[in-house]
């Protein structure tokens, strides 16, 4: 890739990351600097759009009546959004630049903040205010689809694995994040009254706690406009254009279609199951003598994926990602049989095993996120690869409006989650094959 048009003070005039004295000298520090930038962002996005999973749960005990099947649904909403967002951020690159695109799109990122933060505060917001809100939160997940197509245009083919493997896994580590530390930041006032009064929960136990659920909110808001004003000061984008109708070619490919199904399969179960595992926890263990706290383990899933993600980019780049995803493909199938033996007549001994096969699933999904996202780029000249890089992260964030979905139904049906279990693993039992016979196995017309 040379690429050498000038396109005036945001775009960068001359772009050669496959030679090596250009990319010794100057490409690798201003690609480092983009990923680095990018990937701050990127985390942002993650933990606006996962903070609804967050709350959730905590909403029915400071006061909003909410149904099981309603709270399913504001965790499935930020994935219908997320999906759909990225179905137009992965235009956006070529069509405006990194510097416009990472900016703006972290700009938005205050809308959803805000809006939770006054929502959480009002036990009578109504059901579709915050269906609105939870829509709004994923178009944090929608930026994926623009900001790791960037990344492709910035590196060469040879460290794209490991670059991509580094910006998503820490971008998905901010579903862990806000997890984790939702339930400390609520738990006392960041600056007094400043920032609202708190709300009384009510705990299994019966007990009536005082909590400031907009903490979980308040924390980000100044992040959002310090690394949103950050990308917009600094970045700098790759002169790779293309106009809307010229980026529809990667259609043409069945290869697209082939790994849309393979990330849905690694990324799609991810975040489904990152925004559905604490309301899983709650449904399935909330009924025995002193039930886990959700959010106490939830945050584990997400972190496991999202480190494994980029321990296994470098690994991607070395032995090649086919083979590690036939890999994830088949843990990810034996780790769903797995959970369903611990999901039928819950006790407490119970609970552990069910999380550690739960984190089985999260372990392989983030394998196999990042070998998937290093064979889209092997496969495709840099433009169609960012292309396909966006379109297969589009359809996979549609991940958690399957999963919410799916097990607001199950449990309507069958008081079980196991459904959602059986189907997961015969879609991925069907994507290891194929991802074997197109890409891994020996003889394959494609290894990558």
């Amino acid at each position: 890739m040379s690429i050498t048009m000038p396109r005036g003070k945001s775009w960068l005039n001359r772009w050669e990351p496959e030679d090596e004295e250009f990319w010794k000298t100057t490409g690798k520090k201003t690609a480092n600097i983009a990923l680095a930038i990018t990937t701050a962002n990127l985390f942002l996005a993650f933990i606006t759009w996962f903070v609804v999973s967050a709350l959730v749960v905590k909403l029915p005990q400071i006061g909003f009546q909410l149904s099981t099947a309603e709270l399913f649904w504001l965790t499935a909403v930020p994935g219908l959004a997320a999906g759909t967002w990225r179905l137009v951020h992965m235009f956006l690159t070529p069509m405006l630049g990194t510097r416009l695109v990472v900016s703006v799109a972290t700009f938005l990122l205050l809308i959803p903040l805000i809006g939770w933060y006054f929502a959480v505060q009002d036990p009578n917001t109504s059901f579709w205010v915050l269906m609105f809100l939870a829509f709004c939160a994923g178009m944090g997940g929608g930026n994926f689809s623009s900001f790791m197509p960037s990344t492709t245009m910035f590196f060469p083919k040879r460290k794209l694995g490991t670059a991509l493997a580094i910006q998503a896994g820490i971008g998905n580590l901010g579903a862990s994040v806000v997890q984790f530390l939702t339930p400390w930041i609520i738990g006392f006032a960041l600056a007094g009254s400043l920032f609202g009064a708190p709300q009384n929960l009510t705990k299994a136990s019966g007990s009536v706690v005082p909590v400031y659920l907009q903490n979980a909110l308040t924390i980000y808001i100044p992040l959002v406009v310090v690394f949103g004003g950050l990308a917009w000061i600094v970045l700098r984008s790759v002169p790779i254009k293309a106009n809307f109708r010229e980026q529809f070619d990667i259609f043409k490919s069945g290869h697209t279609w082939a790994l849309t199904s393979l990330y849905l399969m690694t990324f799609g179960a991810f975040s489904g199951l990152s925004g559905t595992f604490p309301l899983l926890i709650k449904q399935v263990y909330g009924g025995i003598p002193n039930p886990p706290d959700p959010l106490g383990f939830a945050f584990l899933g997400p972190l496991v994926g999202a480190l494994v993600r980029v321990a296994c980019g470098p690994l991607a780049d070395r032995w090649g990602g086919a083979k590690l995803t036939t890999l994830a493909g088949i843990g990810m199938t034996l780790s769903s049989v797995l959970v369903m033996f611990f999901t039928a007549n819950p006790t407490a001994e119970m609970f552990v095993p069910f999380v550690a096969s739960m984190l089985g699933i999260f372990f392989f999904a983030g394998m196999g996120n990042a070998s998937t996202f290093k064979q889209m780029p092997m496969l495709f000249p840099p433009r169609q690869g960012s292309g396909v890089v966006g379109f297969t992260a589009a359809i996979a964030a549609f991940g958690p409006f399957i999963y919410g979905l799916m097990f607001a139904w199950a449990f309507a049906q069958f008081k079980s989650p196991n459904f959602v279990f059986i189907c997961s693993a015969l879609f991925f039992g069907f994507n290891t094959v194929l991802n074997w016979w197109l890409y891994s196995r020996t003889g394959s017309k494609n290894p990558c």
